[in-house]
């Protein structure tokens, strides 16, 4: 449960290889540290990996915790992407509300984000493919502050049962 099934650097690592090798048809995205960082700067290169994404027919979607609608509509509009906001991850909810919009089933569906305890939880507790990815910025609100110590525990135990 609180495994990913993958862990890359960021997003922009998601390859065609990845995606062929794990039957992904869809994506759900998180914003905060995934694909915007503390100031609200868009990761280099997420504009052109989701264009190439959505070129080889990869649906897109973002759900974030955020409550701050106009931060992830001004990102969702640049990705050209549709969003849910205020999510309130791990709910299954907002996951389970884009699979039904995608028409996809769990299996062709992966979650990226840079938490353990609301995208990979949220992603794993659906039987979706879930991959972490590293904060994209030092910088964190108190709460996920708070979290970041136990989840880099998780994180280190996870790296020694992928070298087994």
């Amino acid at each position: 449960m609180l495994y990913p099934k993958m862990y890359l650097e960021n997003v922009t690592k998601i390859n065609e290889e990845i995606i062929k090798k794990n039957n992904i048809k869809g994506i759900i995205l998180d914003i905060d540290n995934t694909l915007v960082d503390y100031d609200k700067k868009l990761l280099d290169g997420a504009e052109e990996w989701a264009n190439k994404m959505k070129k080889n027919n990869i649906k897109l979607y973002i759900l974030s915790n955020t409550n701050k609608v106009e931060k992830v509509k001004k990102v969702a509009t640049i990705l050209d992407i549709p969003y849910i906001y205020f999510a309130k991850k791990p709910s299954k909810k907002g996951f389970l509300k884009i699979m039904d919009q995608m028409k996809l089933n769990e299996k062709n569906i992966a979650v990226v984000g840079d938490q353990i305890m609301t995208d990979v939880i949220g992603g794993n507790r659906c039987n979706m493919f879930t991959i972490l990815t590293k904060p994209i910025d030092k910088r964190d609100i108190f709460i996920t502050k708070v979290k970041r110590p136990l989840e880099n525990i998780i994180i280190k135990r996870y790296e020694k049962y992928k070298q087994k």
